[in-house]
């Protein structure tokens, strides 16, 4: 059997565009010894591709962590794979709250030296004394405490489009260059509680580790991360605290957790909260568009970009050889490579100015 798929891209997408059999998207991950990654992720990619899984999953010595698409007429068998690999069974299933079905279009299964890049030596801390988890009713009520500070452990582009009340957002582009920027930012604050949040929980089992061993002493976590805090919500009727939307990493780019827009478009300013990947390949920029910019720039993130894409297909290919991974979803830095990169730029306008 094979145990990669190598279809290209456009006709998967293509052929899930088409297909209206109804998957449901979810999160999950789990810390654990795993001694040879390598068979695991074979044994894994084969039995999970049998029930049509589809999604991008990180294995790793220390554990697994996955975003997932299942066929809804094949959870069940779903279920009792995941249940077959002892450590992942009964674990939490953060299932998503927008869902069209259209979030992933192939099964990738990654090799990692760690599931989430912290930067990290593990062997210097314990990793497995971790923070208090909270539950939404736990966690509002710690919110409302003035001796609590509230950290969302998040990158900068996913806590500009939603974020909870009065928290903390670093200004960064990676989570291991969230943990030392926070450290130094509550040094004075160790006797406070430090309550802090991610998209679905597993940043913030690392960071609760860290920062107990670098001395803070009431440190809390949010079980399930937003995901489980907006379904908890809305089944217990609670005040929701997290304004916006919630970025989530497939091709969905997030789901909707409260009515407020808290962020602007990129190029024009005018309230919006969309997230796009740059349509010019040699970019794949991530950004914030609203419609009518879309509309005006073909879907680009900026002038040259536009130009580019009219270039013909065989000099955009020369023009963007070394820049770009062709599998890559897009480019979450604050600029890409192509932009960075003004010779590129300056023949893109002499090819298409004549």
């Amino acid at each position: 059997m094979k145990l990669y798929n190598k279809i290209d891209k456009r006709v998967l997408k293509e052929q899930l565009e088409q297909d209206e059999q109804k998957r449901i998207t979810l999160s999950f991950y789990q810390y654990a010894h795993i001694g040879n990654v390598r068979v695991f992720r074979d044994h894994m990619y084969a039995r999970w591709s049998d029930v049509g899984v589809f999604g991008r999953i990180y294995v790793a010595h220390e554990g697994v962590n996955g975003q997932i698409s299942v066929p809804e007429n094949r959870w069940e068998d779903f279920l009792r794979e995941m249940n077959d690999i002892t450590f992942l069974e009964g674990i939490r299933l953060n299932i998503a709250i927008e869902d069209d079905g259209k979030s992933f279009y192939k099964l990738k299964i990654k090799i990692r030296h760690k599931i989430v890049a912290d930067g990290l030596n593990d062997e210097t801390f314990d990793v497995t004394n971790r923070g208090i988890h909270l539950d939404a009713q736990r966690f509002n009520q710690l919110a409302e405490n003035d001796n609590t500070i509230i950290v969302d452990m998040r990158n900068h582009y996913e806590s500009e489009v939603g974020h909870f009340e009065g928290a903390i957002c670093p200004d960064v582009d990676t989570f291991r260059e969230a943990l030392p920027l926070v450290e130094k930012q509550l040094e004075e604050d160790k006797d406070k509680n430090i309550v802090m949040y991610c998209t679905g929980g597993i940043r913030c089992e690392k960071a609760s580790a860290y920062y107990k061993h670098k001395g803070f002493k009431n440190v809390f976590q949010l079980e399930g991360g937003i995901i489980e805090y907006a379904r908890q919500v809305e089944k217990l009727g609670l005040d929701n605290k997290f304004k916006g939307k919630n970025f989530v990493f497939d091709d969905r780019l997030g789901e909707r957790i409260s009515e407020e827009i808290i962020s602007e478009c990129h190029q024009c300013g005018k309230p919006c909260d969309t997230h796009t990947n740059c349509a010019n390949e040699a970019c794949h920029h991530l950004f914030i568009q609203c419609e009518a910019c879309a509309e005006k720039y073909n879907k680009c993130c900026t002038e040259v970009c536009q130009a580019y894409n009219t270039l013909p297909e065989d000099t955009r290919k020369e023009l963007r050889k070394g820049i770009v991974a062709h599998d890559r979803q897009y480019v979450k830095a604050r600029t890409s490579p192509f932009l960075e990169n003004k010779e590129i730029q300056a023949k893109v306008w002499e090819l298409v100015r004549g």
